[in-house]
């Protein structure tokens, strides 16, 4: 296999992703949750902008979808169940030893494998998505962590409790499988027109950031399935109807 400079740029761009990952585990781990934050961040950028970059200059190759899936799976699918998994660790004080119970995080882990290997054989998923896309369910999961690490709005507690923290890991882990369209950001035309309903997420987004900043991560995952909800019960019917 010769060595092609330019096909590997975008690939460079993966490990960048897949490094990020790995540290923002360890920061997990260490419950430096913040920095985690940052780090899954850069990842994420790193994971947007490989595609961006292999479609600009025109390279692809099969060494880099797997490559892309792989650091997805730290990053989007090891690292959400890490935090699941360390915040029940913190509810049950299990300091030093394996706690069993709170291993059930890492359902999203193995949903999020699932998905992953789904989408790469999914052709249905050229411009939307099926299930829930596994950086939106990191950013959920993240958005968690940053409440209970800052206390947000003064649920620390009840986000490390089970009975809200096992549910909403297993609904989750349903989500990133199910047989649910959910539209993307590929826009093909920057018109509003089409895309009406992905501007005002975007907007109604950039408005809770600044408002709830910490706080704003996992409201707007949640206002995200609300928009879908919307779209696939109301607008498509809507739509087809109009036709």
């Amino acid at each position: 296999m010769s060595f092609n400079l330019k096909q590997s740029i975008p690939n460079f761009i993966t490990l960048i992703n897949l490094f990020c990952g790995c540290a923002a585990l360890i920061a997990v781990v260490n419950h430096a949750f913040f920095t985690a934050f940052v780090l899954l961040f850069i990842g994420g950028w790193a994971d947007f902008f490989d595609g961006m970059v292999a479609r600009w200059l025109e390279v692809h190759s099969p060494l880099g979808k797997e490559l892309d899936s792989l650091a997805d799976m730290v990053s989007f699918g090891v690292v959400p169940g890490t935090i699941v998994y360390t915040l029940l660790s913190i509810y049950w004080d299990c300091t030093g030893q394996i706690c069993w119970w709170a291993l059930v995080g890492y359902s999203i882990t193995i949903f999020s494998a699932l998905r992953l290997a789904k989408f790469n054989i999914d052709t249905r998923q050229s411009d939307d998505f099926i299930g829930l896309a596994t950086p939106s369910n990191t950013v959920f999961f993240t958005g968690l962590m940053l409440m209970y690490d800052n206390d947000t709005f003064g649920v620390a507690d009840w986000i490390i409790h089970p009975f809200f923290l096992i549910p909403v890991t297993l609904f989750f882990s349903y989500l990133l499988v199910a047989e649910v369209r959910m539209f993307s950001f590929k826009f093909k035309k920057f018109q509003w027109k089409g895309n009406e309903i992905q501007f005002l997420f975007i907007f109604l987004s950039i408005n809770l950031m600044i408002l709830l900043r910490e706080g704003s991560f996992s409201i707007i995952i949640v206002l995200y399935l609300i928009f879908v909800f919307i779209k696939n019960n109301f607008m498509t019917k809507n739509l087809k109807k109009s036709k």
